[in-house]
């Protein structure tokens, strides 16, 4: 069993930046796959940014540039700094982790940008 706990999150004025944390615990693998989704109020949980074991890494277009995404294997954490905040990125960011066909979700932690 793997459990997801996020940290960081919270109220950010347009341009101004935020980091999540999240540390993951249990039986991780070499073939996991851990990222961040978000789901704002009304719309579809979307896929922020991803990354594998290996640190292959896929953002969606939205947030290219502006988010980054890293994952420190020995700690079982990964972390998504978000730079240039928009309006738009308002949303409940989750933790993600998917190995061996099963998939593992954080909480979820409020970013709100707004001025």
């Amino acid at each position: 069993q793997v459990q997801l706990v996020e940290s960081g999150g919270g109220l950010v004025q347009p341009g101004g930046s935020l980091s999540l944390s999240c540390a993951a615990s249990g039986n991780i693998f070499s073939i996991s796959v851990m990222g961040w989704y978000r789901q704002a109020p009304g719309k579809q949980r979307e896929l922020v940014a991803d990354i594998t074991y290996t640190k292959f890494i896929n953002y969606r277009d939205s947030v290219r540039g502006r988010f980054a995404i890293a994952r420190d294997n020995a700690k079982n954490t990964v972390t998504l700094q978000m730079n240039s905040l928009r309006p738009e990125d308002t949303a409940v960011y989750y933790c993600n982790l998917q190995q061996s066909g099963s998939t593992y979700w954080g909480q979820g932690t409020h970013v709100t940008v707004s001025s």
